[in-house]
C-alpha cells in the first residue's frame, strides 16, 4: 500500500498542539485593516483551537 500523501495547503493552516489538538488563524486579517481597531487586530492576531467536528477531516489531511 502506498504512503499516504500530506496536503500541503492544509499543513500550512494548521499547527498540531501536544494533546492532538490544532490551532488555526483567524479569519478578517489579510486587508481592509485600517477601519479596524487595534484592539479587533490584536484580537485577529491570536490562534485558536479548531472545532471539535473538523478534527477529523484534518486528520485525515495530515497523517504524519
Amino acid at each position: 500500500m502506498p504512503k499516504l500523501k500530506t496536503r500541503k495547503a492544509a499543513a500550512k493552516r494548521y499547527k498540531i498542539t501536544g494533546n492532538s489538538n490544532f490551532l488555526r488563524r483567524h479569519a478578517f486579517k489579510g486587508h481592509l485593516l485600517m477601519k479596524k481597531s487595534n484592539r479587533q487586530k490584536r484580537k485577529l492576531s491570536q490562534r485558536l483551537c479548531v472545532n471539535q467536528n473538523d478534527i477529523k477531516s484534518i486528520q485525515l489531511m495530515l497523517p504524519y
